[in-house]
């Protein structure tokens, strides 16, 4: 069952609409039309006790330009873009540069705060945004959209599609961020995560890609074997003091084109809940909302940092730069489709 509702309005005046999808156990998820964004998940714990596990604000206006970009779309690029330029086809483009010397999730006027058009298809809510040639620096008009589905099993599916008529870089992402003991309930420090992914992005203290991918075997960096995420959180690494936490790139073992993979395990060890994401990304880019305090009021409480954690399925930060990475460049004719896949047990 889905159902819409009027949420509010943006400061543009456009609405903003609230979309519930529920299946017959009564578990449901919310979105909305800022960013295509995830408002809430609600699942049941061990005990069958049903709550949202999505961190997120009590009211749509909040959605807007907030810093932790939570559970939308960033876009046109999602993750960073070194000193806000990169190359293609031999002309040099310049894009906002608004996370320190970079630009981060498509700059201050990104997809995810945008109001994208929405509707209903069938048993699947659908966003779309039209983004002109020259939006933010970035060459081409893109049509992007985001395509919803909530099964019976509690499986949260996403395909996000792409076109453009000239050619363009575009890197698309959902950034929820998850708390699988409750939206309320606190740290995910001790939330267990496992990754297939041997290997990771080193980066300069900026968050930009330096050389080639690390091997994550004997680095605070590995969760090959699940773990918790605070057991190594704190340690003297380069990688987590950059950030004050994880905030890094992690590369899909075994990742095709257009296949689905296993990212990421997560388990709650209060609920009983447990998280499997698939993508057809090929890399997972792990942050421990390490910066969430002093973000908007959250629905039940203030956010502390480590509230949440979004494992965002994507391509590589910086990959218009990194000809050595999966490539990003899209041309027109074709059609950029990926997809997430969250499922809760």
């Amino acid at each position: 069952m889905i159902t819409k509702e009027l949420w509010g309005t943006a400061p543009d005046g456009k609405e903003i609409f609230l979309y519930t999808l529920k299946n017959a156990s009564g578990a449901s998820v919310q979105l909305c039309s800022v960013g295509a964004g995830i408002v809430s998940i609600v699942v049941p714990d061990k005990a069958g006790k049903m709550e949202d596990v999505v961190i997120g604000y009590k009211k749509a206006e909040d959605y807007f330009a907030d810093g932790p970009c939570s559970g939308k779309v960033p876009g046109r690029y999602a993750n960073r873009i070194a000193k806000g330029k990169f190359t293609l086809d031999g002309v040099e483009y310049t894009l906002p540069v608004n996370n320190g010397p970079n630009h981060l999730h498509g700059g201050p006027d990104g997809f995810q705060n945008q109001v994208w058009e929405s509707r209903i298809e069938g048993d699947a809510v659908e966003f779309l945004y039209y983004s002109a040639d020259g939006e933010a620096g970035y060459p081409g008009n893109l049509k992007a959209v985001a395509h919803y589905t909530w099964g019976e099993d509690n499986s949260l599916k996403l395909i996000l599609t792409a076109e453009t008529d000239k050619p363009t870089v575009v890197n698309l992402t959902n950034h929820v961020y998850i708390n699988l003991d409750g939206e309320a309930s606190g740290s995910v420090l001790n939330h267990k995560l496992e990754l297939n992914a041997s290997q990771f992005l080193p980066t300069d203290e900026t968050l930009i890609p330096q050389g080639e991918p690390a091997d994550v075997a004997g680095t605070p960096m590995d969760f090959v074997e699940a773990k918790p995420i605070g057991q190594d959180i704190k340690a003297d690494f380069p990688a987590l003091n950059y950030g004050k936490g994880y905030d890094n790139c992690y590369l899909i073992d075994g990742a095709m084109p257009g296949q689905l993979s296993e990212a990421a395990q997560l388990w709650g060890p209060k609920s009983g809940r447990h998280l499997t994401v698939l993508t057809t990304q090929p890399a997972v880019q792990v942050y421990t909302g390490n910066w969430l305090k002093g973000c908007p009021m959250g629905k039940t409480r203030a956010y502390e940092d480590y509230d949440g954690v979004a494992i965002e399925c994507q391509h590589c930060p910086d990959s218009p730069n990194r000809p050595d990475f999966p490539s990003t460049v899209l041309r027109p004719g074709e059609v950029m489709e990926e997809a997430i896949i969250w499922v809760f047990d």
